[in-house]
């Protein structure tokens, strides 16, 4: 593995925000979410856990405290490739199953897929409907084994993503917990280098695997370095709007886009609503 400093591992060249725990930090993070993953299988009476590898960092993270929390037998890995995958990233799914020695299986969600767009083929001409259902697809089968063997379902989503709305409802956030939920994407990869994981799936970039060469800063418009430190200064922090770009230099239409994805997908952080 190429060795490199941490911070050029973590970061960009110039990122707006340090957002990186300390040693000490990142090991009671470990230990919290090792914990809490223990509890939320004990607490469902489950007998361990399944989780959809993808090849990404967070998957791949989860991953790995899954089998710390766990043990290889409490932890069934399901990889769901589609022809919209990149296969080098789908065959790091596998490469990440067989280095934990976890039992997984491959299952082609393809032909599964084309069932839903051959019975509405008006709705399939939509790239973002047909990418949710690759996704809402992956839900049904991680549901699917954990129901026939008395699992929960584990999800990958990180604390980025959940503030922003980047996920298919009732698709990847289809899930029992969310162990990495709390962490920034710049804290999901120094925790993944902490715990072991190789360089090369630590720095993956980042894609929901929706549609053929999607990637998630491309759709955001908005690198993850860039996203995190707004949320933390301005959304979580609390900071004004013009407070915010000034004091992490980058444009005030930055923080817009940050704001308007954080309220538009406010109804995906919450049940759905029913009357008074």
């Amino acid at each position: 593995m190429t060795q490199t400093s941490e911070a050029s591992v973590l970061l960009s060249d110039d990122p707006p925000l340090d957002l990186r725990l300390s040693d000490e930090e990142l090991d009671d993070a470990r230990d919290r979410i090792v914990s809490f993953i223990q509890s939320v299988v004990d607490d469902a009476g489950a007998d361990g856990a399944v989780l959809g590898l993808s090849g990404g960092i967070d998957s791949t993270l989860t991953a790995h405290l899954a089998v710390e929390a766990l043990g290889v037998d409490g932890l069934h890995g399901i990889t769901m490739p589609a022809e919209v995958n990149d296969p080098e990233i789908m065959s790091d799914a596998e490469r990440v199953a067989e280095s934990l020695g976890i039992e997984y299986d491959v299952v082609e969600i393809q032909p599964i897929a084309e069932t839903f767009f051959e019975q509405y083929p008006d709705a399939a001409e939509d790239r973002m409907a047909k990418g949710n259902v690759f996704v809402r697809t992956r839900a049904v089968l991680n549901y699917f084994v954990a129901n026939a063997e008395n699992r929960i379902v584990l999800g990958t989503g990180n604390r980025a993503e959940a503030a922003t709305g980047y996920f298919t409802k009732y698709g990847d956030q289809a899930v029992d917990c969310n162990p990495i939920g709390n962490l920034y994407k710049m804290q999901v990869r120094q925790l993944a280098k902490h715990v072991g994981v190789p360089h090369d799936l630590v720095m993956q970039k980042p894609t929901a695997g929706m549609w053929t060469g999607q990637t998630d800063e491309e759709e955001m418009g908005l690198d993850y370095d860039t996203l995190d430190a707004i949320l933390a200064v301005h959304v979580d922090g609390g900071l004004s709007r013009a407070a915010t770009a000034r004091e992490l230099d980058v444009p005030v239409e930055a923080v817009d886009r940050v704001v308007e994805l954080y309220e538009t997908s406010k109804h995906k952080r919450s049940m759905p609503p029913a009357p008074e």
